[in-house]
């Protein structure tokens, strides 16, 4: 006992009296001197414990530190409470007040501290051992520090610790077992830290628990059975760790809990539809990413406080239960699950969320649900925030009720069978952000009141069969930053507002529409812009020069165009580019020299244009599976493994006469062989018939107003075939009564115009028997002003070989004249491979 606390024990006030007068007699103030000297000893200890812990701060940014000198006591130093009668430090509290350094181990001296609360500091090192050593703490907090090390184990030493907190900082190692002996402990929290091993079956004695925090770890090993015990838990997190195993059943039947979260790990096993979930209090319930299968049990819609309901990221199959009861809840994720039979009905499940009010954030995406896109879902709260229904197989067009939903930031409808229109009263949505529709079937144009749409960040309606052309009003759009209206049947201009949206940084993608025109010069104005795709429309003309203004941009795609013209200078600007695609285009000019300079240029493709010149070897250049130039016959030079031929320089004045007389004797040689080839040629000739050759040299001057006649106006008569970029039909010319087959392009297929560089430049040269000469190529304009391309070959009386092989019913020739015997068909394949090894 303190000594000085025998002075204020009751007694009579006469003798309090007698006796302060007899010291006051002596000169002397006893009682003073009695009151203060132990008092003394422990303000010393206290006081050279809280200038160590002063001693170890490194930073302090808000000069928390400077109150804590010697002109006033310690008791009055921020962050320090004292107990009112022996004056001893008891709580030390610090919060968020941007210190840093280790901690002491003189904390440990703090002999009478009750709380220490540093949360939100800089804290590092580890936690000293001494710590275990303040038997009168009854909170510790830690929390968002950088204190690394394992946890001490002498921790279990302080017996009157309710509230224990680290969350937030590096610690390492197990959780100590021991901590199981902290009988008072209600609250517990490791979250966020690189704690690993199992989670300790002795936690199951701490039969106060009220909260246990250990998300966010690396902990493995299975949920103890012993946790099933807490019955006064209201809060469990395991949230983002590696824990495995099944969840024990007495889990579910922990009537006190209210945040119950699992969710992120690899627990696994069924949970059934008639399994009792005995949560009444339970308002967040999470298993969400893990790889529980089975059903959603029935006995969840019993929980009626729930707010936040996550079954998504694992296996669960089956119907969804009635959630009619469940009238308090604002969040619902189901997605990406096996949910649904693909099927009408699946879906019948929202149509019992429709009273609640509360309902903020529905997600189902990524399941097996089939069906109409449901009705009653008009019927929803307006608070509805966001909607996701994306990767199933939901049918139907969108309803204009979509429009009621005006608080609406987050509508995914991708990866489904949908068709019909975008409603127009999607315009009514003013505070949507991201609306995905990507990989349906809707049709109709994209309606211009989108262009009200002023919130929106992302928008994405690729793959489907949208027409007509892009409105402009999406240029109120100031806040986008991805819009994909790729692979649609889009026509038209790119309105140069659209090139004008700076706020696009992550992508704008036009690719495979019918867009065309020019890309306009409002492209400068993309500078944040990482990925710009055209390719594969119709647009035309140079390539803008202001093109190297969008500085930002790591891929550019211009291929599948009718783009001309030299590649701009500007477009050195662009140094973070990773891919540049320039392909099948009717670009020219040289391969300019700052493509070498691209140092994380990993894919390069300048194929099928009109370049010429030299290619470097240096750079990306000299890896063959990041270049492709192949299409452009006048580029020379390059490393080996392209093939390219060599470049032509200068003759050299000082040139070998050896290498002179040489080559005159090669050529003189060539000649005298050719001359009498030649003369043998002129005496068959005068032996054969010349009507093949007059024919041939005709056909050199076709048009396609010959054509036109020689097939009696592409008539259906005439038609012989299809194939993948054209028809081909059968005709006879005016002239000469030629028998011939035309190949005519389909140009709206944007590879066509390549397979007829391709074709020409293919065949141009070949002579094999087994193979059919082309005699032409015509390339023009129709009657109706649009391109026009051909080929003309010979044509073969006795049909295709696919006849031959595949013979059909209803032919002219009787059944027995197109079968082909065994011999027959493999010298048919003999043939095929001779042509192919030729081509090759």
């Amino acid at each position: 006992m303190d000594p000085s606390k025998k002075y204020f024990q009751p007694s009579s006030s006469f003798f309090l009296v007698i006796l302060l007068s007899f010291f006051n007699l002596q000169g002397l103030n006893l009682l003073s001197l009695a009151t203060r000297s132990p008092v003394v000893k422990g303000n010393d200890t206290d006081r050279r414990a809280l200038l160590q812990f002063k001693a170890k701060i490194t930073g302090d940014q808000l000069n928390i530190m400077e109150s804590w000198n010697s002109s006033i006591h310690y008791c009055q130093w921020i962050g320090v409470t004292c107990g009112r009668k022996h004056r001893r430090v008891t709580k030390l509290k610090l919060r968020i007040l941007k210190l840093s350094g280790s901690l002491s181990p003189y904390i440990g001296n703090l002999s009478f501290l009750r709380e220490l609360d540093l949360v939100g500091n800089s804290f590092y090192n580890q936690i000293p051992q001494e710590i275990g050593g303040l038997r009168r703490l009854e909170a510790l907090d830690l929390t968002n520090n950088s204190v690394s090390g394992e946890i001490p184990s002498n921790l279990s030493a302080c017996s009157k610790l309710i509230f224990v907190y680290m969350s937030g900082n590096q610690l390492t190692g197990e959780i100590p077992s021991v901590l199981g002996l902290l009988s008072n402990l209600k609250e517990l929290g490791f979250s966020r830290n690189s704690l690993k091993g199992n989670i300790p079956s002795s936690l199951g004695n701490l039969s106060s628990l009220e909260e246990l925090r250990l998300s966010e770890n690396a902990l493995s090993g299975i949920i103890p059975e012993a946790l099933g015990q807490l019955r006064n838990l209201s809060l469990f997190t395991v949230f983002g760790n590696a824990i495995s195993g099944i969840v024990p059943v007495a889990m579910f039947n922990l009537s006190n809990i209210r945040a119950f979260d699992i969710g992120v790990n690899k627990i696994q096993g069924t949970l059934h539809s008639d399994l009792e979930i005995n949560m009444p209090h339970v308002e967040f319930f999470s298993v969400v990413d893990n790889q529980i299968y089975g059903q959603i049990p029935i006995s969840v819609s019993n929980a009626t406080n729930l707010n936040v309901l996550q079954f998504n990221g694992n296996r669960f199959n089956g119907n969804v239960p009635s959630l009619e009861k469940l009238d308090k809840l604002f969040n619902l994720e189901l997605g990406e699950n096996h949910l649904g039979q693909g099927r009408e009905g699946d879906l019948n499940f929202l149509c019992t969320l429709v009273n609640n009010t509360k309902l903020e954030y529905l997600a189902i995406g990524k399941n097996k649900f089939g069906g109409e896109f449901p009705k009653c879902i008009s019927n929803f709260s307006s608070n509805l925030r966001g909607l996701g229904m994306g990767g199933n197989n939901i049918w139907g067009r969108i309803p204009d009720s979509i429009g009621n939903f005006i608080n609406l930031e987050v509508l995914s409808i991708s990866v489904n069978q949908l068709s019909g229109p975008i409603p127009f009263n999607i315009g009514r949505l003013q505070k949507l952000k991201e609306f995905s529709a990507l990989n349906n079937s809707l049709s109709g144009t994209i309606p211009h009141s989108i262009g009200n749409l002023i919130e929106l960040t992302e928008l994405d309606l690729s793959f489907n069969n949208l027409q007509g052309s892009i409105p402009s009003g999406l240029v109120n759009c100031k806040n986008l930053i991805l819009m994909d209206l790729s692979h649609n049947n889009l026509s038209g201009p790119i309105p140069s507002e659209i090139l004008g949206l700076s706020s696009l940084s992550i992508v704008l993608s036009l690719s495979s529409n019918s867009l065309t025109g020019e890309l306009a010069v409002e492209v400068e104005k993309l500078k944040n812009l990482g990925i710009l795709d055209v390719s594969h429309n119709r647009l035309s003309g140079l390539l803008p020069k202001n093109l190297g203004s969008c500085v930002s941009l790591g891929k550019l795609f211009l291929e599948g165009n009718l783009f001309e013209g030299p590649i701009p200078s500007s477009l050195s600007s662009l140094r973070g580019l990773e891919a540049l695609d320039l392909s099948d285009n009717n670009l020219s000019g040289g391969i300019p020299e700052f493509l070498v300079r691209f140092g994380v240029l990993k894919y390069l493709n300048l194929s099928f244009n009109n370049f010429e010149g030299v290619i470097p070897s240096e750079a990306v250049f000299k890896n063959t599976s990041a270049i492709f130039v192949e299409g452009n016959n006048k580029l020379c030079g390059g490393i080996p493994e392209l093939h390219l031929s060599r470049c032509n320089s200068k003759a050299s004045s000082k040139t070998s006469i050896k290498l002179k007389i040489t080559i005159i004797v090669v050529i003189s040689g060539v000649t005298l062989v050719f001359s009498i080839l030649l003369i043998i040629w002129f005496r068959k000739k005068k032996e054969q018939k010349p009507t093949t050759t007059h024919v041939e040299n005709s056909l050199l001057q076709l048009s396609y107003q010959s054509i036109l006649r020689a097939t009696d106006g592409f008539s259906p008569q005439n038609l012989v075939g299809l194939g993948s970029f054209g028809s081909v039909y059968k005709g006879i010319l005016e002239a000469n009564g030629a028998v011939i087959a035309v190949k005519v392009l389909n140009l709206l297929n944007h590879r066509a115009s390549r397979s007829f560089l391709v074709e020409c430049e293919a065949l141009k040269s070949i002579r094999h028997r087994n193979l059919v000469k082309v005699l032409t190529a015509i390339s023009g304009i129709d009657y109706q002003g649009n391109d026009f391309k051909a080929l003309v070959y010979k044509f073969m009386e006795n049909g295709s070989l696919e006849d031959w092989l595949h013979s059909s019913v209803g032919m002219n020739e009787p059944e027995t004249m197109r079968n082909l015997n065994f011999i027959q068909r493999v010298n048919v394949a003999v043939d095929v491979a001779h042509a192919l090894e030729y081509l090759h």
